[in-house]
């Protein structure tokens, strides 16, 4: 019976997302996903009506840039965030003394709860200054300008923006990756590894075709948490990312903004929209991004049904 607890909860939150944001649905239509205005319009004007809805004069919304934003700086903290969260709770099981291992992920375990504005404040005052001064200039000034690679190129500014948030929630998920990884690798038994080794298999081989293997449908998990978390992040991505509406970053340095980081900015000037439209648009946004979270866990369901049915190799073949 408690089980259908969460299950409740979940419902119940999405119900209340679409009701609140039923009137933005109205008026928004299907536009608001492929739109890039975001205009509150005239909020002390006069007030005028579409499909029954009231909503300021001149309002209009459009939600792709803070989609793509989401995105794309989610998928830029998972690709920097999986190999450095798996190397490091491997080295932390299989390389380290125990007597170094076990402060060293006592230490990954408390970075997984600093709060995000801290970080936040870290990447605007020394991360996001250091590498627009000494690291991306370096790569803006040497990568070819053909096909995909001018998405490097163009100016980097102050720091803010697109990649900047990218590594620092890149950052904020390791510790959460590291440490779930970290348990699995240690739940691996010693039989397997020391049977691969009998076989021939160098150490890089055992933990390539054994170890891994062996709880890949956990490392897909726990990378699902900490892509939750970068998804769902705040305050730290509202620091960082410049916070600006209304346009996708054309490079991958230029300023942007998500969905949660929206919310958390706009709420207040929300609030002074007397139809509401406002808070409306604004909770349709947030469903948005619950929709996105929520499929991500379904693929990630799958892939690791999948995974899971799947043998680990031993041998040389």
């Amino acid at each position: 019976m408690a089980s259908w607890i969460p299950i409740g909860g979940l419902i119940v939150v999405l119900v209340i997302l679409v009701i609140k944001a039923w009137p933005a649905i109205i008026v928004n239509g299907v536009g608001f996903l492929k739109n890039s205005d975001w205009l509150p319009g005239n909020t002390y004007g006069a007030v005028v009506h579409t499909h029954g809805v009231a909503h300021p004069s001149g309002s209009n919304y459009g939600a792709w840039p803070l989609i793509a934003g989401t995105l794309e700086t989610s998928i830029i903290a998972v690709v920097i965030a999986l190999p450095l969260a798996v190397g490091a709770a491997f080295a932390l099981t299989e390389r380290m003394p125990a007597w170094l291992a076990r402060p060293l992920g006592f230490l990954v375990e408390i970075l997984a709860g600093l709060p995000s504005v801290v970080i936040g404040l870290w990447g605007v005052l020394e991360v996001g200054p250091f590498l627009a001064h000494h690291v991306y200039p370096l790569v803006a000034d040497h990568v070819p300008n053909v096909g995909p690679l001018r998405y490097l190129k163009g100016p980097v500014g102050y720091g803010e923006g697109l990649l900047t948030s990218g590594l620092i929630l890149g950052l904020m998920i390791v510790p959460i990756i590291a440490s779930t990884t970290r348990d699995l690798f240690l739940q691996v038994p010693a039989l397997p590894k020391e049977g691969a080794e009998a076989l021939g298999l160098t150490e890089a081989e055992v933990a390539r075709r054994v170890t891994i293997p062996w709880v890949r449908s956990g490392i897909i998990g726990a990378t699902v948490l900490g892509l939750g978390r970068a998804l769902g992040e705040t305050m730290a991505v509202a620091m960082i990312s410049g916070s600006v509406l209304g346009k996708v970053s054309p490079t991958i340095y230029g300023t942007m903004t998500t969905i949660a980081a929206t919310i958390v900015s706009q709420l207040d000037s929300a609030a002074t929209d007397g139809t509401g439209f406002a808070i409306a648009t604004l909770a349709e946004a947030g469903l948005i991004l619950a929709v996105i979270a929520l499929g991500v866990n379904l693929v990630a369901r799958t892939i690791v049904s999948r995974s899971g049915r799947l043998a680990a190799p031993v041998g040389r073949g």
